[in-house]
């Protein structure tokens, strides 16, 4: 038997996975479900290509999709990029993980609603948990996808914490198109490096006019069917240090700003507000011990670009499934090692070259000025995003192509990587 806890997108798909493999598998969660999930909801649509099983159980939930994307830099210049068809998916995680987790007991899995997991021992044999309310469960196997604050990652000493330097701290509320709504809800809005403090021109930044370092900050409008997403993150060791003002205020502030020019309408609605954190810093360096898996954002597997987390969460819990199902019993002193590279072998280096994209674009001002430029002036490179994004091409071919076409870019890596070497 196999626990899994946690029953986001990362557990629901490994519990999926495991009990359609003939597993038996008990999926933890101390929520009921549906429940509410703080997310910006966006998810690149080469998820289908990746989990085609999808396509046809999306039916039942709202999700819209954006072709779409107004992309703007610190200093207000931006560009539109438009896709010949679909490129990203928009869902409410209410809905979506009811989704997910519904298809996991179909496929045999046993959900555990209400168990909120405070302790965990692992030996030679097996893991044991522990509940709030007192309940114990053990299994030979866990895979651990009990969030940024992984319970079971701190206990069993994989994750003593995330420094601030590697979590986003993200602002935002799902609010229903009546009280809020973007004026444009086939264009996915982003701005980087986005600062709301001077908000007298471009997107909000002030500078000294001597500083060139970007404000490691982000904002969003993600249009869904019938809400709107609306939100402000920062690097939390940023936000401490410069910013440092209650979340909802820079909440409020943003949406009056966005309002004002004319992208949204109506008012922000505090009751629907949730700060959360997100761990950008890249997966940690050991996602499994012994007989315990890390998966979505308990190991780290969100992009420290982008901050989307919602497919390599399932591509990380399919993985952890999949390295369970092939492990012989009595083999499992090989399960982490194993599943690790797994990890690495799909994921790792699109991870890894993300977190290296955000340190050296929010190093210099005009780098993310030269990425937004020349998304409009290099139509042969932005097709291949695009296709990246759709699923029509892997990682690998992207980074081939983009490394090729810009040195600075390549040099940058190489830096960056020297740094994190150096710091680590």
């Amino acid at each position: 038997m196999v626990l899994v806890v946690g029953a986001g997108p990362a557990g629901a798909t490994a519990a999926r996975t495991l009990a359609q493999a003939g597993v038996t598998v008990r999926l933890l969660d101390r929520s009921n479900f549906p429940r509410n999930k703080p997310c910006g909801g966006g998810i690149s649509l080469r998820i289908l290509k990746r989990f085609p099983y999808l396509e046809r159980e999306l039916g039942s939930i709202a999700t819209h999709s954006v072709a779409r994307l107004h992309l703007e830099g610190p200093g207000g210049e931006s560009t539109i990029v438009e896709s010949d068809g679909p490129a990203a998916l928009m869902i409410r995680r209410y809905e979506f993980d009811a989704l997910l987790v519904a298809m996991a007991v179909e496929a045999g899995a046993e959900l555990v609603s209400g168990a909120d997991i405070v302790q965990a021992a692992a030996n030679r044999s097996g893991v044991s948990l522990v509940a709030r309310d007192g309940r114990r469960f053990e299994a030979p196997v866990v895979i651990a996808a009990d969030g940024v604050n992984s319970v079971i990652a701190r206990r069993l000493g994989l994750n003593r914490g995330w420094p601030p330097s590697r979590v986003a701290l993200d602002m935002m509320e799902e609010t229903p198109r009546a009280a809020l709504r973007d004026v444009d809800p086939a264009t996915l809005w982003v701005a980087y490096g986005f600062d709301p403090v001077g908000a007298r021109g471009g997107n909000g930044v002030a500078t000294n006019g001597r500083t060139t370092r970007v404000s490691e900050g982000y904002a969003y409008v993600f249009p869904k069917r019938d809400h709107v997403n609306v939100g402000i993150g920062y690097m939390l060791d940023h936000y401490r240090e410069a910013v440092g003002r209650p979340p909802y205020e820079l909440q409020r502030d943003f949406v009056t700003h966005l309002r004002r020019r004319g992208v949204l309408e109506g008012d922000s609605v505090e009751e629907n507000f949730t700060p959360f954190l997100i761990p950008v810093g890249g997966p940690l360096r050991t996602v499994g011990k012994g007989r315990v898996l890390l998966a979505g954002d308990a190991g780290g597997f969100v992009n420290g670009f982008t901050a989307e987390g919602i497919y390599y969460a399932m591509v990380s819990g399919d993985l952890a499934a999949r390295t369970i199902v092939g492990t012989a019993p009595g083999s499992e002193s090989s399960l982490a090692r194993r599943y690790q590279k797994a990890c690495d072998g799909e994921v790792g280096t699109e991870l890894r070259d993300s977190v290296l994209i955000q340190r050296y674009l929010f190093g210099n001002r005009r780098r993310i000025r030269r990425v937004i430029d020349g998304a409009g002036r290099r139509p042969a490179t932005t097709r291949l995003v695009l296709d990246f994004a759709i699923g029509r091409i892997p990682y690998s071919t992207l980074r081939r192509h983009m490394l090729a076409r810009s040195p600075m870019l390549a040099a940058g890596f190489v830096l960056e990587r020297l740094r994190h070497v150096s710091r680590s």
